[in-house]
């Protein structure tokens, strides 16, 4: 999987956030604080089309959405470490070893078949 730099992570960040479809000013808009212009935006929209993130419609001024969600693209992340592992059982061991009481409850839900998924998105804390 593709890597984000510091940018790109912003400009997904919003875009996860947004309800839908956002246009490249608005982005160009909500990063105000680091003074992009609206060329640098256009360039990383493209760049994160080309590593999959990103896809764009057909309207007038085109909108952009991420082609999946954050908790997608976090369990991508995490399944690829994983897979790059030596030791995976050790790898999980120390995950597991690592969530606090409330994350562990969430894991044997939904090892269990229990909870739905997209209830522990919003159940879940961030960190």
């Amino acid at each position: 999987m593709a890597s984000l730099g510091d940018l790109e992570r912003a400009v997904m960040e919003r875009l996860w956030a947004a309800g839908g479809p956002v246009a490249a000013t608005t982005l160009r808009d909500e990063l105000a604080d680091r003074a992009v212009a609206l060329t640098t935006v256009h360039t990383v929209l493209t760049r994160l089309e080309q590593k999959g993130f990103v896809v764009h419609d057909d309207a007038r001024p085109r909108g952009f959405s991420a082609r999946s969600s954050r908790a997608d693209h976090a369990a991508e992340l995490m399944h690829e470490v994983l897979g790059q592992a030596g030791d995976r059982q050790a790898v999980l061991a120390r995950f597991v070893g690592s969530v606090n009481a409330d994350e562990a409850r969430l894991l044997r839900e939904l090892l269990a078949g229990g909870a739905d998924p997209a209830d522990a998105d919003a159940a879940a804390p961030v960190r």
